[in-house]
């Protein structure tokens, strides 16, 4: 079974990030630009938390909740699971439904190295299943 460190080595460790004194507003257009639905919350290179469109619309739009006045500290999300880069895609899926969240931060070391989401763990699971696909076609064709 493939791990999270295999969705960083497709697509990278790097993070999107806010500070958690910045507005939601500003959140949202940092999702808005890059087409992503959450944005990691560090301080001084120290995970705080995540913030999500659904943190967003539960939060502040359902609240009634000015989204230029209110800060992403008091908004986001800071008890997600964690995991590591040696837990299987499987135990992340596990965690996932479990839970009803979409996505989980990474901790090597007791150090915040990045974030999965259900996204990246379906686009790897595919992946994983095409290659096993291919596997046994040329096994079968080559006998």
């Amino acid at each position: 079974m493939k791990k999270v460190v295999e969705i960083f080595k497709r697509k990278g460790r790097s993070t999107i990030s806010i500070h958690p004194d910045a507005t939601v507003i500003d959140a949202l257009r940092l999702m808005a630009d890059r087409n992503i639905g959450s944005v990691v919350v560090l301080h001084h290179e120290q995970y705080l938390g995540l913030v999500t469109e659904r943190d967003y619309s539960r939060k502040v739009v359902l609240l009634g909740k000015s989204s230029s006045d209110t800060r992403v500290k008091d908004i986001m999300t800071t008890d997600l699971p964690r995991v590591s880069s040696e837990h299987t895609l499987e135990d992340c899926m596990q965690l996932m439904s479990n839970k009803g969240i979409r996505y989980l931060p990474v901790f090597d070391g007791g150090r915040y190295t990045g974030i999965v989401s259900i996204n990246d763990v379906v686009r790897e699971t595919i992946s994983s299943q095409q290659e096993q696909i291919e596997h046994l076609q040329n096994f079968i064709h080559s006998s």
